[in-house]
């Protein structure tokens, strides 16, 4: 079965931000390749940030403004985001390149959890969308350190 792979709507042209599988049409045709499926670029984002949280190591994803606005954001009603925080992506017609923003754990080795952020990444966009991903670019931002207060937790009131 051969698919292919177009973008459609957003963006600077017309057909940008999303990615449509279209299949062979006609009675002789397996059900399953009838039709056109389309994966906008949101929808990459998301699964990448979600593979990319899943990588022992990783604190979290997003340079230090995205990650002070979007603890803003993510206390507005509706806001939301937070999944593709210090995510980017580019998807074309059959293929997918990736930017990732990272903190890592102190004490981890930045090599071998950009290897797995990497290989995590690749295997669910690959598994879940069909695209190729061509490129994965991280960029580790910071390192939290084990006493560092969490800057999205909420503090404790000193009155109970």
């Amino acid at each position: 079965m051969t698919e292919n792979i177009t973008s459609v709507g957003g963006g600077s042209r017309p057909d940008a931000g999303v990615s449509a599988l279209k299949g062979r049409t006609g009675a002789g045709t397996p059900a399953e390749t009838r039709g056109r499926t389309t994966i906008a670029d949101g929808v990459v984002a998301k699964i990448s940030g979600m593979a990319a949280r899943e990588v022992p190591g990783i604190h979290s994803l997003g340079a230090g403004m995205a990650r002070a606005l979007g603890a803003v954001r993510e206390r507005v009603p509706g806001g939301g985001g937070a999944v593709t925080r210090g995510v980017k992506v580019e998807v074309g017609e059959r293929q997918a390149a990736i930017d990732l923003d990272v903190v890592v754990e102190y004490g981890v080795s930045i090599v071998d959890v950009a290897g797995g952020v990497r290989t995590n990444v690749i295997s669910a966009v690959e598994r879940m969308t069909g695209l190729e991903v061509v490129e994965v670019n991280i960029a580790v931002d910071d390192v939290h350190l084990p006493d560092e207060e969490e800057e999205a937790e909420p503090d404790e009131g000193r009155v109970r």
